[in-house]
């Protein structure tokens, strides 16, 4: 069920949404080599308790999952597309590192993420990284009142395609309310003018996923959460969480 949010609610996921943005820059910041996985973790963790908000991942267990998720951040580096989970691992000089995060304030989510290169990157993985953001954007510009999902996800895969990179097969974005995943899915590729209509109040997560190599498999490792490439490639998400307003689309999680 697709449920609209008054302004009052989507006030109070603004407010979820800074949080989540402001951890998302400490954390990018915070991200260098040698430092850990947990320890990045940990740093969001502890922002979370500062401001007085909740994690949207810990715990976490959809049906897909064999165990609840163990972190409040997901943290997926080169090979990894989504739903890593934060380890003893050390970043290295060069590595890629997607940082998804999820939290919320009075039972109203924010989810958002980003990738950052680890020290000096390569241009490949500057432009693989870049391209995911220009998808976003432009998933973003395309969440017009009385526009339907299906122009989202179109506007994602065209960047994408075009670029010659990889979209992993049924992976997007979601509603995101009083839980983190509502109705409707929204997919990161699609028909203009087709699918649910955009209505005023509607919030969503728009987040598109590329692979470098240009395929579109992908495969969930034996940990039961972090999804990979199956060739090896470098991947890269970035994600906001959009409300639909008559104005036009209003980024929730914007810094």
């Amino acid at each position: 069920m697709v449920v609209l949010k008054t302004a009052a609610e989507l006030e109070t996921m603004r407010e979820a949404g800074r949080i989540v943005a402001q951890t998302l820059q400490a954390v990018s910041a915070a991200a260098q080599p040698g430092v850990t996985l947990l320890e990045l973790d940990e740093l969001a963790r502890t922002m979370l308790a500062e401001r007085g908000a909740k994690s949207s991942f810990l715990h976490y267990h959809p049906s897909f999952a064999p165990v609840p998720y163990p972190a409040v951040l997901c943290l997926s580096v080169n090979d990894a597309i989504v739903h890593g989970i934060p380890d003893r691992r050390r970043l290295e000089e060069g590595d890629l590192l997607s940082i998804d995060f999820g939290a919320h304030v009075d039972g109203y989510h924010g989810d958002a993420a980003v990738t950052v290169g680890i020290g000096a990157v390569d241009a490949a993985a500057r432009r693989l990284s870049d391209t995911c953001a220009e998808a976003l954007a432009a998933g973003i510009a395309a969440a017009m009142p009385d526009a339907r999902i299906g122009d989202i996800g179109h506007a994602v895969q065209t960047v994408c395609r075009a670029a010659g990179y990889g979209m992993p097969t049924g992976y997007g974005g979601h509603g995101v309310g009083t839980a983190m995943h509502e109705d409707p899915h929204v997919p990161n590729e699609g028909r203009p003018g087709r699918g649910l209509s955009l209505r005023p109040g509607l919030v969503i997560a728009i987040e598109p996923m590329v692979i470098e190599s240009g395929s579109d498999r992908h495969q969930l490792l034996r940990d039961g959460w972090t999804v990979s490439t199956v060739d090896g490639s470098r991947a890269s998400h970035w994600e906001h969480t959009v409300a639909i307003t008559d104005d036009g689309p209003v980024i929730l999680t914007a810094p």
